[in-house]
């Protein structure tokens, strides 16, 4: 029953299936995105916050993003592993998957929410929350709270995928955006009305966060095509391996991220040290407070490039599975062609309109020094936003190929050797504007890299495949059979 309720993935027009699938997951992640960029939003307009609290918001940022780098590792991981299991008609891995997944999303929400708890003032040390007292003090409570919600936060990320894949984009979307509705309502008058500050923003972060798991635990209750029984919740080991292989990319993708924003939020505060007005004690939090904004918008383009090209791992998986290259490979084409449109209005926004974005974070009630610096960030440091987008893009649609060793590999130069490296090595040369050249020249080289494997997918995916044509004749043959 699962395979004839899924087989539409392998008849449907791609242009249609992407549309279908990748709107409500770019809207998905760009609901999920807006948690951080909220509460940086009203945090920054507050003015007995300003950027201090911004600033505490970036060091913050990237420990969440670890969580984030584990659940979607799990639901990605899942996500690919069910769709390429339904295309080869093998319902019960499918179930076996969601069900193994389901328990790792628990016990890693836990376990991490346990570390974040023991170890926190060691670890927003590690994340340049050091850089003057009052950062130091909004980084804790807000980190202190932020951490209470990591098990309902992790759960309801994971879960996102796992809906698409059972084939539900819509309710993905739905049960995302009420989270983060209760978090934008929320977080105004815990902020400006309660006047509870950083514990406040974060508190309205949970809530909305509990929301988005709740419905999460709901859904995975009455599951459409693939229902998992209590014995799909016993561990396997083979089924968890090659659901978290499959997932590895994504895992990699954010956490690789990590340690590249542990690497520039560090040298932010060491070379900011050095300059002649950011070594001001009123100045200090200012540098890390604006690379954490433009990350901010960073995050939204990649929302939705991420968002169109994780839409599209349930369309690849099946067809992939079902052996329809060519759907496969006009899809990429496709895929492609939207991630460079993206990038190119991207570009447009950050290089013509700087001083409109950061007004947006409170521009108004800092110092010019606030605004000088965040107007070359934004242009600098995103300048090779197309090159980004489209590298997002190859990592992804790669992994959904089931080419894991490709994407992670690709994801890892990306992150680690350029991304962490330029970051320690530029400002040696350039000082405090050599962490905001790390972006650009990162995202330039590995798209050359990535250049090279799209021609090679595209080659591969060329290669007639007589998989497609008797894909073809079963469904047809299915179709007289029920009308006969």
């Amino acid at each position: 029953m699962s395979e004839n309720k899924n087989k539409f993935l392998g008849e449907e027009p791609v242009e249609v299936l992407m549309r279908k699938y990748a709107i409500p997951c770019i809207i998905s992640l760009l609901v999920g995105a807006l948690y951080n960029i909220v509460d940086q939003i009203f945090i920054a307009n507050a003015s007995y916050l300003g950027s201090y609290g911004n600033a505490a918001n970036t060091v913050v940022f990237p420990l969440t993003v670890i969580a984030l780098a584990i659940a979607v590792m799990i639901g990605d991981g899942c996500c690919a592993f069910v769709s390429l299991s339904l295309g080869k008609k093998e319902t019960a891995t499918a179930r076996k998957s969601v069900g193994n997944s389901v328990l790792l999303m628990v016990v890693s929400g836990i376990a991490l929410m346990i570390i974040y708890l023991l170890f926190s003032n060691t670890i927003i040390a590690m994340f340049g929350g050091t850089v003057n007292a009052e950062t130091f003090y909004h980084s804790k409570v807000y980190f202190f709270y932020i951490t209470i919600g990591i098990p309902f936060y992790m759960f309801g990320q994971a879960m996102n995928p796992v809906i698409r894949a059972d084939g539900s984009p819509k309710f993905a979307m739905v049960s995302t955006l009420a989270g983060a509705l209760i978090n934008i309502i929320l977080d105004p008058v815990f902020i400006f009305v309660f006047k509870w500050g950083m514990m406040g923003a974060a508190v309205a972060t949970v809530i909305g966060q509990i929301v988005t798991a709740v419905l999460a635990i709901g859904y995975l209750l009455n599951m459409k095509l693939v229902k998992p029984s209590l014995s799909d919740f016993k561990l396997s080991s083979s089924v968890v391996r090659k659901t978290l292989m499959l997932g590895v990319t994504s895992f990699l993708s954010q956490i690789s991220l990590v340690a590249a924003m542990a690497a520039i939020n560090n040298m932010i505060r060491k070379y900011g040290a050095m300059d002649q007005v950011f070594s001001q004690e009123q100045y200090a939090q200012i540098p890390m407070a604006v690379v954490g904004i433009v990350m901010k918008f960073f995050q939204i383009v990649i929302s939705i490039v991420v968002g169109m090209a994780a839409g599209c791992i349930p369309i690849v998986g099946y067809n992939m599975g079902a052996g329809l290259k060519d759907r496969v490979r006009k899809l990429f084409t496709s895929l492609l062609t939207a991630e460079a449109v993206v990038g190119v209005v991207a570009f447009v926004i950050v290089e013509g309109f700087p001083k409109g974005l950061i007004g947006i974070f409170g521009a108004a009630n800092e110092s010019v020094y606030y605004t000088e610096f965040a107007v070359k960030a934004f242009r600098i440091y995103l300048c090779m936003i197309v090159f980004a987008c489209v590298n997002k893009a190859c990592f992804i649609f790669l992994q959904a190929m089931g080419k894991a060793l490709e994407s992670t590999a690709l994801s890892m130069i990306r992150e680690i050797v350029f991304g962490v490296g330029f970051a320690l090595l530029l400002p040696l040369r350039f000082g405090l504007d050599g962490v905001l050249y790390s972006m650009p020249i990162s995202d330039f080289l590995t798209f050359m890299i990535a250049f090279v494997l799209i021609v090679t997918t595209y080659k591969e995916l060329k290669v007639t495949d007589d998989a497609a044509d008797h894909y073809r004749n079963q469904v047809k043959e299915a179709e007289i059979t029920r009308n006969v």
